[in-house]
């Protein structure tokens, strides 16, 4: 079939195996920056609880505790010690798996958050998948009703989606779905270690609110990405040596279409997290934006800085998974034009599929 399909663009440059041999140190790359941005993380994570003006001996002592018994309470903190080696300890144990302990409920924090990471891992994955689901199918229509109807609806669609923030969109499905129709829960969460159906009602609605933004997004960008595809010489030559057009639209053109499209739903993660703030208030979700808010009334550095750190790497991770998705469409990472290109007249794609870190991928996929 790839004798079929002509080869063009920067697939033309270097054999199978020189693309194999460039996609470990486009992905050693892609390493590096991720370590460099949890180090970077990590120090902003400390320094907001370092500076902040909460004093818990004095919290947990109440207003009765004497200097010597905030002193000793501090000692045992660990906060009379250099912020330096404080951080170096907190940051080596945390790598660990030891975040610490709560100031107010002496709890060890990862204990706390093993317990809430659950819920908010669950309804991510669910949002994720949804939003795959519901993203790549509009797109896909979107791009075959290239001009027609289907495809004006759809953008229209997908931009009113892209304006409304989660909330509203949460608050909207809670009283057509749950209240007016009855189908779902308003609220609640059941594991789905215990119950899966009973999860799957629980979650679908958070999980629905969530999904939607990034689904007009993917459909967006896999909508344009596949219609240009879809014009490209190798598209048109496939189908005049009669391929059918099912043959050349899932077999060929949306493999090369998809990476900008999963770009987005790498960029989506940060914002299902960020929208798990209040989804998980709406919802009443145990969830660990839950206990980052109770942990911030109360002032309790070590279970705020417990959650943030998770959060970032758990970004993290998933970006690191997209990037590692988008390579193994396009394994050829640019690292830039080859020496001596401009003089040949070549010219760099600057068009090209970036990863969700920002590492540049030459432009039209593997053809």
């Amino acid at each position: 079939m790839s004798a079929v399909l002509p080869r063009a663009g920067a697939w033309r440059a270097g054999p199978l195996t020189r693309r194999a041999a460039r996609a470990p140190r486009s992905l050693g790359r892609v390493l590096a920056s991720t370590v460099t941005v949890f180090l970077l993380s990590s120090l902003l994570t400390f320094g907001l609880g370092a500076v902040s003006d909460a004093n818990p001996a004095a919290a947990v002592l109440g207003e009765t505790a004497t200097a010597a018994d905030i002193a000793r309470l501090d000692h045992e903190f660990g906060l009379d010690r250099p912020l330096t080696v404080q951080y170096g300890d907190w940051l080596f144990d945390a790598v660990g798996g030891d975040l610490g302990t709560s100031w107010f409920t002496t709890v060890p924090v990862a204990d706390s958050i093993a317990t809430a990471l659950p819920v908010d891992l669950s309804i991510a994955g669910l949002a994720l998948l949804l939003a795959v689901l519901l993203g790549g199918a509009a797109g896909v229509a979107a791009a075959l009703s290239n001009g027609g109807r289907l495809d004006r609806a759809v953008t229209a669609v997908c931009t009113l989606l892209g304006t409304l923030p989660a909330f509203v969109i949460a608050i909207g499905l809670i009283t057509l779905v749950a209240v007016q129709l009855r189908l779902l829960p308003s609220g609640g969460y059941v594991p789905f270690s215990q119950q899966p159906g009973e999860w799957l009602r629980f979650a679908l609605l958070p999980a629905l609110a969530l999904s939607l933004d990034a689904a007009a997004g993917i459909a967006r960008q896999l909508r344009t990405s596949l219609v240009a595809e879809l014009r490209r010489n190798y598209a048109t030559g496939a189908l005049m040596r009669g391929l059918s057009g099912r043959r050349v639209l899932f077999g060929h053109a949306l493999r090369n279409a998809a990476g900008p499209a999963f770009t987005v739903l790498g960029m989506s993660v940060p914002v299902l997290i960020g929208g798990a703030v209040v989804t998980e208030r709406i919802f009443n979700l145990p969830g660990i934006a839950q206990l980052s808010l109770r942990a911030a009334e109360q002032h309790d550095v070590p279970v705020i800085q417990g959650t943030l750190l998770v959060t970032v790497a758990v970004v993290l991770v998933a970006n690191l998974a997209v990037d590692a998705v988008l390579l193994a469409l396009n394994p050829v990472a640019r690292r830039g034009p080859r020496p001596g290109a401009e003089r040949r007249g070549e010219k760099a794609t600057g068009a090209g599929t970036r990863t969700a870190t920002g590492t540049p991928l030459a432009a039209g996929g593997n053809r």
